[in-house]
């Protein structure tokens, strides 16, 4: 049985890390990783940690701010993640568990999860019922909208380390530069790779039909976020519709959302955000409801602790893998044959390389 800890204090630290390769949305074109490091110490002496992704560099302070009062609801208190998560959910529930309240609980949340991993010393994989087991990955980083030469060089580029599938993002004015991408990529890497696309919110319904349609031909492994994420009676028409699968789920505001969508029949597939879907505590609840629908479930983002998650997930499907913290950690997520090898040792395998910290802190 793993030695009870109590909550002593939070500390955060704002990092801009560059990224290999840049990330052109539809949305907007990312060339440095905006990371909040978050350290949840104990009075037992144990360190839980994670990081969220911020978006934007000026994001950070008021995530910041929020874990200054999480620290003041939680010091004290035993380290449960169960318990604390529901204390936390009533504390905030009249201001609303959304935005950045909800990305700083679901920070603390994943740091407790870690602080008690650790105290077990088992990997988070196991803590959770899983087990350090290879998982299955696509390469999610950069190729983004750009000439479509220069996007069929990096998808090769891409497929070091053994990946059998990418994620290409789409959103080019119009459905023939959509098209001229696909095909380029295409026939760069080969029919045997798997190819997902991801339009980030970029369509209307009817566009979104009329652009899915054409994508029907082109052997689209699912087709993401083509419209506002949370319309998902157009995600029902769409699934409807459409040949291609229908992949959402990365902006499920906690796991009610996904009961929601998954009540509308708005997803052949699902991807829950950790800094979203409730830290560690909501995935749990998300792998439930994925296997009470039969639907997969495939991660986003944050791949050094969703690895281990996938390991407890029924319904697993892929791993979003992105290198977007290797710069700042001691030991990053290792890729062999497509597969993120998830660590053994205790904890979620997160450490600080604090010269790189101190050298990209913001």
């Amino acid at each position: 049985m793993a030695p009870s800890l109590t909550v002593r204090a939070i500390r955060s630290i704002g990092v801009e890390v560059p990224m290999t390769y840049a990330l052109g949305t539809s949305r907007a074109v990312i060339t440095k990783a905006p990371l909040l490091l978050i350290d949840l110490e104990t009075e037992e002496g144990i360190t839980g940690r994670s990081y969220l992704w911020s978006y934007m560099p000026g994001v950070m302070p008021a995530i910041a701010a929020i874990l200054e009062v999480v620290e003041e609801i939680a010091r004290g208190q035993p380290l449960d993640p169960f318990h604390l998560s529901g204390v936390l959910a009533a504390r905030f529930a009249l201001i609303g568990m959304q935005g950045i309240i909800r990305m700083a609980v679901a920070g603390f949340d994943m740091a407790a999860w870690d602080a008690v991993a650790i105290a077990a010393n088992v990997p988070l994989a196991t803590l959770v019922g899983g087990r350090p087991e290879p998982v299955v990955a696509y390469n999610s980083c950069g190729l983004g909208l750009m000439a479509p030469d220069k996007v069929a060089d990096e998808a090769e580029q891409l497929l070091v380390g053994g990946f059998g599938a990418v994620k290409l993002r789409l959103g080019y004015p119009t459905l023939a530069e959509d098209l001229a991408v696909v095909h380029a990529v295409r026939s760069r890497i080969g029919d045997g790779i798997t190819l997902m696309v991801d339009y980030n919110q970029a369509l209307d319904v009817t566009d979104a039909l009329a652009r899915g349609r054409a994508l029907d031909k082109e052997n689209i492994y699912w087709l993401e976020e083509p419209i506002r994420h949370d319309d998902y009676a157009g995600y029902a028409q769409l699934k409807r519709e459409l040949k291609t699968p229908i992949q959402i789920g990365e902006n499920f505001s906690l796991p009610f959302a996904m009961e929601a969508a998954l009540a509308a029949d708005a997803a052949t597939y699902v991807m829950p955000d950790l800094e979203r879907i409730g830290g560690v505590t909501g995935w749990l609840r998300a792998a439930e409801l994925a296997q009470q629908h039969g639907i997969k479930m495939s991660s986003h983002l944050f791949p050094e602790i969703s690895a281990h998650l996938m390991t407890a997930t029924p319904t697993r499907h892929f791993l979003e893998y992105v290198d977007w913290a290797d710069r700042i950690v001691c030991d990053p997520l290792k890729i062999v044959d497509g597969k993120a090898i998830v660590p053994s040792r205790a904890g979620n395998g997160l450490a600080w390389d604090q010269k790189a910290v101190e050298r990209y802190r913001v």
